[in-house]
Parts: structure tokens; C-alpha cells; sequence
């Protein structure tokens, strides 16, 4: 069979068919992933087509894989920080839906106060344990959709669920039939997706999900969980690795639309961001992240670092704030005593700070040579410097600026920086291998500032 695309305007052979393949044994890509060894990436140079959606947008699990990393949360920090990512996505809801456990009283009660809130996004929506009770549980709170757990990968199926991948699948469209008979849209996460046989039994197992929202009319949503962090995003990757080569599956054999397919990573390889923009690029228009990537391990998607993904992808932040960005860090540290290390992009306390001299010169004389962009008015956060050996006078005249708000009136050869200096200097000299402290800068500056007037007296 052929269609005519009016995405690609080409006419595209559609009646590509994969069956399930119930094997006897459990495919575990033994060649990739040997566990004694590192894992491996293969090529095989297989190419497949970019395809941007036509909408793109992010979604949260802060309060579920997030929290569930850390300490317990108040209810209190779940609703502020639900407030700030209403803020955050901005009049078109770019941060589309947030996942909430719904085990506990506690869980619930943040949800009703979620929900009192109004907001049309974030979405409220739960994640639950595959069973008609809790399907219940969902739709007595209000909330319109669930993620349900569908492990597919035969590590899970056999050695975790103990079944074949027919019984699996059996089994999971009970599940999914279930949820949308108690009234519920079912949002399928297809748990360890990176390790999963793609077409023996992920798209096999997405086509019946098809043909089940077809024949009900509901909507059933897709989230392609790279659990253990896997997916790579390089074109020509071996599957079940590569992550253009998942969406496109699921997109074009699976018949998945792209507004009903979802990517969820982890960092275990440092390639969560990259993952995760590959997905919307080959696919997928949802982009499920956390809050400055709290979760399992190393952690989810940062949300924060989808943001700029974003910007840079629509050259535009569609109505996002930034700012709260900043706002969302400080709340992190100085209410729920979460410490984020001091170079985390965008939200660490030294993004945006330099101690070399050499950077310092180059934001006094211009401040785009060594910021990335104007992060005070993206994110309210002025470059600054940190003063150490290596800082010379531009570091400390640009210090110096910043802090007194003196702007051109100092440069690097200006008395009071040359004093300053001199002390830093000195510090050094005697042995000091510790930065110098802002408290510190400013005693010396002032003595600086003072001596300078009295001398010009």
C-alpha cells in the first residue's frame, strides 16, 4: 500500500507489518551490553529521516522520578514548585503535564492542591500500579490521565515479570483496556525501551495500541523510557541504541503520531539532553524531563536544559520565563536544602563566573567575548568573577564593578584595583591556596575606595 505523505510530499509504502515474536529464549543483546564489559555502540549506518513535529513541548516528572530520589518533600515545596513551572512554560503551556504519585495521603493531598491551583498547564496527571483499583483511585481525584508501566525489554519480561512476550502483551492490553473502560487516558511507558527487542516486540506491541485507541476512540500516549540511560543519538547507530532509530519505528511502522509519542531518559552516559532533543527531532513531540534532572541515579532530563533546546530549535522561547529558571534553583537551595553543584549550567552557582584573568579581560572589555548569552536578562544572573591567583587586575576591576555598581568608572589600571590587587597578590605570596571570599573583596575594596578619597583630599 501507498500513501501520500503531506509532511514529505512523497508517496510512502505504508503496509509495512512486524508481528510479535514470542521467543523461547530472552533477546539480551549479550554483543552491546556484556554487563563485565562496557557496553558497546555499533553502527551499521542505517540512516532514517528527521521529522520534527509540527508541535514540540515538555513534560514533567519532578514529583514523581524526581521526588522519589530524594528525601520526602512537604506539600508545601510540591505546590510552590508546581506554581513556578506554571510560570515557567508561559501562556502556551510549553511545560504541558506533570506526573504525581497518588500512593499516600500525602501524595493526594498535593495533588488536590494542585489542583485547586486551575491551571490548564501543567496538566495534573497521575502514575500508578497496573490495577482497576487504582484506575479508580485516578479517576475519583479529577485527573483525566495516568502513566501505566509496560516494561519491554526480555530482561524485564522474563527475568522480572517471569512471562513470554505474548503473555506480556496479553497481559499489558488487559491493562490498558482496563484504564480506559474506568473512564482514564492511558499513557504507556515503555519501560527499558534501550535494551528491547524493537521490532520482535516493541512496535508489534505499539501497533495493538493502535488498534485499540482506534476501536475506542481514546487516545493511548507512548513514552519510550530509555531507563538505564542507553539511547544514543548518533545517526547510523545499531539497534536498539539509537534513539532516532526507536522513534522512528514507533512513528512510521508503529503508526504512533508524533503528538501521542513521548521520550524519557536518563543520564547514566551523559547523553540525557542530546537523547532527548534526537527524539523531538526524529519524532516525538513530547520531551519528559525534571527539574535540574533530579531522579534514579544520575538522573532525568534536566527541564531546565529542554528550555533552551527548545529556544534554539524554534529560535524563539514561544512565551516561556526564563527568569523563574533562577527562582526554581534559589527555591531548591534555600527552602528544601538541596545542594546544586556550583557548575550545573543554567542553575549552578558559577555558570556564569570566571577566575581567569584572561576572561576577565575579555568581559571587561565586552561582555558577549565570555558569556554565553545576556544572562541577566534571560536569567537574571550577571556574569561575574571569582577572585583567585590566577584572576589578575581585569578579574578584580570587573569585580569591583559588578558588586559597586561602578561600571566604566574602573578599569584594570584604575588606583583603587591596583590596591586591591596588591593585596590579593600579597595573600598569595604567602602561601594562601583558597579563593578569595566576596566578604573579603569588599573589606579591601572599601579600604581601597577609602584611602583613594582620602589621598585626592
Amino acid at each position: 500500500m501507498f500513501e501520500f505523505s503531506r509532511k514529505t510530499n512523497l508517496l510512502e509504502r505504508t503496509e509495512f507489518r512486524y508481528p510479535l515474536q514470542d521467543v523461547e529464549q530472552p533477546q539480551l543483546f549479550r554483543n552491546l551490553f556484556p554487563y563485565d564489559e562496557v557496553p558497546k555502540i555499533a553502527f551499521n549506518r542505517r540512516m532514517v529521516p528527521m521529522n520534527m513535529p509540527d508541535d514540540i513541548w515538555i513534560t514533567d516528572t519532578t514529583f514523581r522520578d524526581g521526588q522519589q530520589s530524594q528525601t520526602p518533600w512537604d506539600v508545601k515545596h510540591i505546590v510552590h514548585l508546581y506554581d513556578l513551572l506554571h510560570q515557567l512554560g508561559g501562556p502556551n503551556g510549553l511545560i504541558r503535564q506533570s506526573e504525581f504519585f497518588l500512593y499516600s495521603a500525602k501524595d493526594r493531598e498535593a495533588v488536590e492542591k494542585c489542583l485547586e491551583r486551575g491551571y490548564q498547564f501543567p496538566e495534573v496527571t497521575g502514575w500508578i500500579r497496573a490495577s482497576a483499583k487504582d484506575f479508580q483511585l485516578v479517576k475519583e481525584m479529577g485527573l483525566k490521565e495516568t502513566g501505566i508501566l509496560v516494561s519491554c525489554s526480555d530482561y524485564h519480561i522474563f527475568h522480572k515479570l517471569n512471562m513470554t512476550r505474548k503473555q506480556a502483551i496479553e497481559h499489558y492490553l488487559t491493562v490498558v483496556r482496563q484504564c480506559i473502560e474506568t473512564g482514564v487516558k492511558p499513557r504507556c511507558h515503555f519501560e527499558d525501551i534501550t535494551r528491547a527487542d524493537i521490532y520482535g516486540f516493541v512496535i508489534p506491541f505499539a501497533i495493538r495500541l493502535m488498534e485499540l485507541m482506534a476501536e475506542t476512540g481514546v487516545p493511548v500516549k507512548i513514552r519510550a523510557c530509555d531507563t538505564m540511560g542507553y539511547g544514543v543519538s548518533f545517526p547510523g547507530v545499531v539497534l536498539p541504541r539509537s534513539v532516532p532509530g526507536i522513534i522512528y519505528g514507533l512513528f512510521h511502522h508503529g503508526g504512533v503520531p508524533s503528538e501521542l509519542l513521548e521520550w524519557h531518559g536518563h543520564n547514566d552516559f551523559y547523553k540525557v539532553v542530546n537523547n532527548a532533543s534526537a527524539a523531538w527531532l526524529y519524532g516525538a513531540s513530547g520531551a519528559n524531563c525534571s527539574l535540574l534532572g533530579i531522579g534514579e541515579r544520575t538522573g532525568n532530563c534536566p527541564l531546565e536544559a529542554m528550555v533552551f533546546e527548545y529556544a534554539q530549535f524554534r529560535g524563539t522561547t514561544d512565551g516561556m520565563d526564563t527568569t523563574v529558571i533562577t527562582e526554581i534553583a534559589r527555591y531548591f537551595e534555600e527552602e528544601m536544602g538541596y545542594s546544586i553543584p556550583p557548575r550545573t549550567p543554567f542553575v549552578g552557582e558559577d555558570f556564569n563566573v570566571t577566575k581567569a584573568g584572561i576572561h576577565a579581560d575579555g568581559l571587561l572589555k565586552n561582555e558577549e567575548i565570555y558569556n554565553i548569552f545576556d544572562t541577566k536578562k534571560i536569567l537574571g544572573r550577571e556574569p561575574r568573577v571569582h577572585i583567585s591567583s590566577t584572576s589578575g587586575a581585569s578579574g578584580i576591576a570587573h569585580w569591583i564593578r559588578t558588586h559597586f555598581e561602578l561600571h566604566e568608572s574602573v578599569d584594570k589600571n584604575h588606583p583603587i584595583v591596583k590596591a586591591v590587587k596588591a593585596w590579593v597578590d600579597d595573600q598569595y605570596e604567602r602561601g594562601r591556596v583558597t579563593n578569595i571570599s566576596d566578604a573579603e573583596m569588599t573589606r579591601q575594596t572599601q579600604q581601597a575606595l577609602h584611602d583613594h578619597g582620602r589621598s585626592e583630599a
